[in-house]
């Protein structure tokens, strides 16, 4: 999964359980490096200066997931071309040659710093486009890459809670080094405690502090669209977003890995083995209380 693209390939990469399946889905909606033609043409900015934005080769942290029980997702396209962790409504009117149809969120704090679904700027802050776009180049993008990615995302979901009474998304990103004193390593966004049950980000916490990592809980990432849409412990869907520190296992300069790589593939191996036993203990619970 390492190989940049340029062509029209599929929205998503989905690897099945290599064992009996368990009530957990791991994804990661922000490692795709699918570049199509057209919209390197409409860019101002260059290639690399494109993957900066990238959740940098985070779905090669996760290959294990699948040898744990968990459905693994990933999405193929790059969030600065659709970004699968906005609402799909969150389109910003400025980009477009035409009006916004009825329905668009103009308004959401993400639209108006221009990261909606189909972002104005980089993750640096750098203006994307030389012109306005045609809105249906918003709609396509839409229909062809962000709708098959949640439709997949939710008939996981579904399909562990039909089978097991309980889910667990453990969505998975990278954010760039933290300035600072003491910045962490990893922070964990449960919407402030309403996306997963307290047991989930206590056990994640838990883990990851055991193993050297400083973490923070929701600063300075609450969790985005994913985790709020999925996460309803009411009914026993429970969503984690797990933001990974680039430094960690990447030369943000180079765009490379760097030599703690295999060590943070580890690191997630064991978070997500910690997981896979409380989204077990949350399928139990369910059991009893459904």
């Amino acid at each position: 999964m390492n190989e940049i693209s340029t062509s029209r390939d599929a929205p998503f990469i989905l690897v099945p359980p290599r064992r009996t399946a368990i009530p957990m889905v791991v994804a990661s909606p922000h490692s795709g490096r699918t570049y199509p033609p057209d919209f390197l043409a409409r860019t101002r900015l260059d290639l690399p200066a494109l993957r900066r934005s990238e959740d940098f080769h985070l779905d090669e942290l996760l290959t294990d997931a699948p040898d744990l029980g968990a459905s693994l997702l990933c999405a193929t396209f790059p969030r600065i071309y659709c970004d699968a962790n906005r609402a799909a409504t969150e389109l910003d009117p400025g980009m477009f040659t035409e009006p916004l149809p009825p329905g668009c969120d103009s308004t959401s704090p993400r639209v108006r710093a221009g990261l909606g679904v189909i972002p104005r700027i980089s993750a640096a802050g750098a203006p994307l486009y030389r012109t306005r776009l045609p809105f249906a180049d918003a709609a396509e993008r839409i229909r062809h890459f962000w709708m098959p990615y949640h439709a997949a995302l939710a008939a996981l979901i579904q399909a562990q809670v039909a089978a097991h009474g309980a889910c667990l998304l453990v969505d998975c990103h990278s954010m760039p080094g933290i300035a600072g004193l003491d910045p962490p390593d990893f922070v964990l966004g449960d919407g402030w405690g309403t996306s997963c049950a307290p047991a989930v980000s206590a056990a994640a916490e838990a883990a990851l502090r055991a193993q050297g990592f400083a973490t923070s809980r929701n600063k300075p990432y609450a969790g985005g669209y994913v985790t709020r849409h999925y996460g309803q412990p009411a009914r026993h869907r429970h969503a984690l977003q797990v933001e990974i520190s680039r430094p960690l296992y990447m030369d943000e300069n180079r765009l490379v890995p760097n030599d703690g790589f295999a060590a943070i593939r580890a690191a997630m191996t064991d978070l997500l083995r910690t997981l896979a036993g409380v989204a077990q203990d949350l399928a139990r619970s369910a059991g009893t209380t459904s």
